[in-house]
This record gives C-alpha cells, structure tokens and sequence, in this order.
C-alpha cells in the first residue's frame, strides 16, 4: 500500500513519487532517445561517511553542501552529483530527480552488456556505510518504492553500484541483504546480480 492506496494506483506524476520528499537537484539531463529503462542500481552514501541524520546528502546532491564543514567534505569538494531516490535509515524517501531523466549517480559503468548505467537506469541510495547493515524500515520502503518503479517502469534488473562499476565502487557491499529483497519482491533470482542470492 502506497498512501492508502493498491500499489498499482501509486500517484505518478512526470517521473515523480509524490509520497517522497521532493527536493529538485541541478544534477540531471535527459535521457538517450533510445533509452530503455530497465535497471535499478542501489548505493550506500552518509555524509560524513559513517555519520546519520543531517542535511548534509541533500545537500551534495543540490549542490548546496558547505565543503569547509568536515575535512571529508574538502576530498570531494567541486563534484556535481544527484540520485534519484535516498532512503534515510528511517524509511523516509526522498527524491531529486524525475524518474524520465537521467540521474548522475553511475559514472564509468557497465552492466547487462551496456555501458553508461545512467543513461537507462534508476538509482536509489540508502543511507549507511558500506559493508554495514540496513534498517527494517530501509528495506520496507526500499521494497515499495522497487515495487511501484517496477509497475511504471520495465524494471528486468536490480544491482548494486558495486556490480556496475566493478573494482571502482564497493557500496552498498556486503551488508545489503540480497536475499531478503528477493523475496519482498518476489522476483526471480536472474533479475539480481550473479553470485548474491
């Protein structure tokens, strides 16, 4: 249920989940014509890494973030990047980008015998630190949110940054419970990255 109502009656407005927090980021672009948005790729991020709560992810990805805050701040300081979806580690979702455009959260990529991730997939990230467990409440929003993506969007697969960056990207790593995503979803283990179920 989705506000009350059948998934399946989800709102939907332009490529935006309205029971999301909307914050509109700068760091986006269409999409290629030919672009077949099948792919969702989920991430880990906290700001400072390891820190909860805050502002400071909104922040980043709307290009707002203060750089002398934090000395980790000053190592990423000048990037332009976006997601369209965080989930913090209480289930609350926010959204930056229209689902119909192309978010920057991929980079140098390649998965499903394509490269360039971005330009065909969704990303979602997930409050936490790499290698660490998630919270009950990430995967139950994580769970609805895939599950509405999947109703308005032809979702055939769902990876980690991880498997599409490989040996760049590490997140979410291995605290991410694959196998207990599947089964919320009820989706086939071919629709997961090889080796994680």
């Amino acid at each position: 249920m989705t506000d009350g109502r059948p998934l399946d009656e989800a709102p939907w407005h332009a490529g935006w989940y309205p029971p999301a927090h909307r914050l509109a980021s700068p760091n986006f672009g269409p999409r290629p014509d030919a672009a077949h948005i099948d792919l969702l790729v989920l991430h880990s991020i906290s700001l400072p890494p390891g820190q909860y709560g805050g502002q400071a992810v909104q922040d980043l990805f709307t290009n707002r973030l203060d750089w002398a805050v934090h000395p980790y701040f000053q190592q990423i300081e000048g990037i332009k990047v976006s997601s369209h979806f965080y989930i913090r580690r209480t289930g609350e979702i926010w959204q930056f980008v229209s689902c119909n455009d192309r978010a920057w959260h991929a980079g140098t990529s390649r998965y499903r015998g394509r490269d360039n991730c971005n330009d065909d997939s969704i990303g979602i990230e997930l409050e936490g630190l790499e290698g660490e467990f998630f919270e009950t409440a990430q995967y139950e929003a994580l769970a609805e949110l895939c599950l509405v993506l999947i109703r308005h969007y032809p979702i055939a697969h769902i990876a980690g940054h991880e498997h599409i960056a490989l040996g760049r990207k590490s997140d979410p790593g291995p605290g991410l419970q694959w196998t207990l995503l599947q089964k919320m979803l009820g989706l086939p283990p071919q629709c997961f990255p090889a080796g994680v179920l």
